[in-house]
């Protein structure tokens, strides 16, 4: 069987993000699916963010690369480069949202000199399912069209990313799917004994830090500690609700971003709740959330992770990368932080617990729309793989040709 080596760049298989991991063991999930069609074993090397953790698909062939070095890169001698070489072609996925520049110039700096290392070696650079953006600055809208527009394919994950890649004049080599997190692998726990109703609040260290330089960074316009704990005084002294702290990032070196500290706070204030375990892997996280009846949260693949195995919920949304993304489902039970006061917000939360048979049938209908963006993906996937083969095929039979003529 025809061996082909994907390099996986802006993934991780260690990130205490327990999101950047959704994402890259459910790529690493479809690739394999798309392997099995085109008749091709695959080997990965991951290039990306290296955290605390360890978790990794049984069975898959797995490389991790070396570190992304731009004085490296400048100076001729970065491993990543001669690593690249061993690749024959590569899914570039920004961490999901980090092809921006709203994170600051370094880390945009960073994502660019990646993409122009791949096309530089002459290895197809594909986007996967992303958000696009926002890029504040005119150079670094330029720059990232021009990357794009060499681009084997760039595939936004929502409409509204994929409308910006338009205004940006990308539109030749572009699709609209959506997060690939909607296939991460998960095992539903066995029912629970009892009446009560299971809801999950997850809580977001960043958030709850006022983001990573403090004083509001991402403009919210109500009280997130607040709106934290108002939710908790409701539910803490309600008989009929089990009531869980649920974290999804949890580095043990970045106390600003990590949901366990904020967790430990509020549970200290709330003894009646309940609190989840440390995740070790984003299927883990995404098993216990599975059997929950409703959860809210800002950590956008803790909702996901909810949405995608069919549990009520209600996103609490700090970026347009919510909106976006749930608007592609036709969700509208999303709690926009950046637009709505504290007591709208507790009030859209509180609706969405009461309706969550509601909730559950419009998450059934977003699924069915996940699960056909996803198959398009997939099915372009498995061509590129096949495509692959048959490009090394040629060149090898010319070669043979070349080899037999004599001079």
């Amino acid at each position: 069987m025809p061996v082909i080596t994907i390099g996986l760049l802006w993934h991780s298989l260690s990130s205490d993000n327990l999101g950047v991991g959704a994402l890259t063991e459910s790529q690493i999930a479809i690739c394999e699916s798309a392997a099995r069609t085109a008749g091709v074993r695959l080997k990965f090397m991951v290039f990306g963010t290296q955290g605390g953790s360890r978790y990794a698909p049984e069975g898959a062939d797995i490389t991790i690369g070396s570190r992304i070095s731009i004085k490296q890169m400048l100076t001729g001698r970065s491993p990543f480069l001669r690593e690249l070489e061993l690749c024959d072609l590569v899914l570039d996925i920004g961490e999901g949202d980090s092809f921006a520049d709203i994170y600051g110039n370094k880390r945009f700096l960073f994502l660019i000199a990646s993409k122009i290392a791949v096309i530089l070696k002459g290895k197809p650079l594909i986007l996967s399912p992303q958000t696009i953006g926002p890029f504040k600055q005119w150079w670094a809208r330029k720059l990232s069209a021009a990357i794009m527009q060499r681009c084997a394919r760039v595939f936004a994950r929502d409409t509204l990313s994929a409308d910006y890649l338009r205004a940006l004049g990308v539109t030749k080599n572009i699709d609209e799917v959506i997060d690939v997190a909607f296939r991460l692998p998960f095992t539903r726990p066995l029912a629970q004994g009892g009446d009560r109703i299971r809801v999950g609040l997850n809580v977001s260290g960043l958030l709850f830090s006022g983001g990573y330089s403090g004083g509001n960074q991402f403009g919210l316009t109500l009280d997130y500690p607040g709106l934290m704990r108002r939710l908790l005084s409701a539910w803490a002294t309600r008989p009929e609700l089990e009531v869980w702290l649920v974290p999804h990032v949890v580095p043990d070196d970045f106390p600003v971003d990590d949901d366990r500290i904020a967790i430990r706070s509020l549970a200290a204030e709330f003894p009646n709740v309940s609190v989840a375990p440390s995740f070790k892997s984003p299927s883990e996280a995404k098993s216990f959330i599975s059997g929950l009846d409703f959860l809210t949260g800002a950590r956008m693949h803790a909702c996901i992770a909810a949405f995608s195995s069919g549990v009520a919920v209600v996103p609490l949304a700090y970026s347009r990368k919510f909106e976006g993304l749930f608007a592609s489902l036709e969700y509208t039970w999303v709690a926009d932080g950046a637009k709505l006061t504290t007591d709208a917000a507790f009030e859209k939360i509180e609706q969405g617990l009461a309706q969550r048979v509601a909730l559950t049938v419009a998450i059934e209908r977003g699924n069915a729309i996940a699960r056909e963006k996803l198959t398009r993906y997939e099915r372009f996937l498995a061509e590129k793989l096949r495509a692959n083969v048959e490009s090394v095929h040629s060149k090898a039979g010319a070669a043979y040709v070349h080899s037999q003529v004599k001079p």
